[in-house]
């Protein structure tokens, strides 16, 4: 099954990014920042899609860990003393862990979980992890929104010589097939 991105933020526009944040995030932001520097979508439209996505997305992580958090973590054998170290750090200032674990690299899935199994009141990871998922879809959007500004100008000059690239390519590539053709018909002679 071949999925593409680009298709799936053109086709459903906010519903595409929405659903795109609840999976991955940063490239459907910044790739829906992208589509609202074009006009496809509207800036804003795009933030409030990615900051539900992600925010539904970390919402159920944390149910999720509230309910098996416990199993979950006790699999990662390797990093228990990682996940100890996550849990004072949710202890002694869960408000900045709550935000920030959506910028942690390799805590975007897996932060949520802790924070959930470190039972953490469910109210106040609502609260900060809409403050999290507003400033997250705001930074990422906009990087895609200002990407595009330097990246679209490229694009289209690249698209401009990409057929005459494709044509190149197609040329050699039957230069090389005909090449072959010949030498196994002529090998076929000779033997």
């Amino acid at each position: 099954m071949h999925f593409d991105i680009n298709e799936l933020i053109a086709q459903y526009g906010y519903p595409g990014v929405l659903l795109g944040c609840l999976i991955e995030g940063e490239t459907f932001t910044l790739l829906g920042g992208i589509a609202a520097h074009e006009g496809l979508l509207r800036y804003s439209g795009v933030v409030i899609a990615a900051m539900i996505g992600g925010g539904i997305g970390d919402q159920l992580l944390f149910w999720l860990g509230r309910r098996y958090g416990t199993r979950i973590l006790r699999r990662f054998k390797k990093h228990q003393d990682k996940l100890v170290k996550a849990n004072h750090l949710i202890q002694r200032h869960p408000s900045l862990f709550v935000i920030g674990v959506r910028f942690m690299y390799g805590f975007r899935l897996i932060g949520p979980i802790i924070i959930g199994a470190s039972h953490l009141r469910p109210l106040k990871f609502f609260l900060l992890n809409v403050v999290g998922a507003a400033i997250w879809a705001l930074l990422f959007v906009s990087l895609g929104y200002f990407a595009g500004e330097m990246i679209t100008p490229l694009l289209h000059k690249i698209d401009q010589h990409l057929k005459h690239l494709f044509w190149l390519a197609g040329a050699v590539v039957f230069a090389f097939l005909l090449r072959f053709v010949i030498r196994r018909w002529n090998d076929k002679r000779a033997g």
